[in-house]
């Protein structure tokens, strides 16, 4: 069995609503294309948490000719890697460029290394991914189109169970335990 496409997600959301299935995203039925426009928005929102899966570490930005720093436009979030507040600069996102409040100016002069939250199409997210976004999508279509309590709750209880399938794959994919901890590590690795 393959990864979930979108064309398949869209049908989901249709199948939620009781609209027969289209052979392609763009077949003009209203109704789709709310579906895709759900879909999409439900994807954007879920990836703006940052995951492992999309956000991209100690990556750089180089200062354009203009001595700006443009973002990638897929950026959602940007956060630089230094571990403590500098007095001399505190870069942040507005719009699609870096900007230094210490400084109040977009002037960047410097190679920035940041952690990169980006936005993935569909079909680059994995399965776990694109199943969450699918049910969360395919409930709130439904609560906006019928407005149905019972299938709310139907909906509700595949969300979470999408939820924990999600957060488990982003636990696995990060190796996350307790011995990731150093004073973990220090407490069982002590002599004596």
């Amino acid at each position: 069995m393959n990864p979930t496409t979108k064309l398949e997600a869209v049908n989901t959301l249709l199948a939620t609503i009781g609209e027969s299935p289209v052979n392609s995203l763009t077949s003009g039925l209203v109704e789709a294309s709310l579906a895709e426009q759900t879909l999409d928005n439900v994807s954007r929102d879920v990836q703006s948490m940052g995951w492992a899966f999309n956000t991209d570490l100690k990556f750089n930005l180089t200062p354009n000719a203009s001595n700006e720093i443009t973002l990638p436009a897929n950026c959602l979030h940007v956060d630089t890697t230094a571990l403590r507040m500098s007095s001399e600069s505190d870069l942040v996102q507005r719009g699609m460029r870096l900007y230094d409040r210490i400084k109040n100016t977009y002037t960047i002069t410097d190679t920035i290394e940041v952690n990169i939250v980006v936005l993935l199409s569909f079909d680059e997210m994995p399965e776990a991914a694109r199943r969450y976004s699918t049910i969360r999508a395919a409930r709130i279509l439904q609560d906006r189109v019928l407005g149905s309590e019972a299938l709310h709750s139907f909906n509700a209880a595949d969300e979470q169970s999408a939820w924990v399938a999600l957060s488990h794959n982003e636990s696995d994919v990060k190796d996350l335990n307790i011995f990731d901890n150093y004073d973990t590590y220090s407490i069982i690795n002590r002599w004596g």
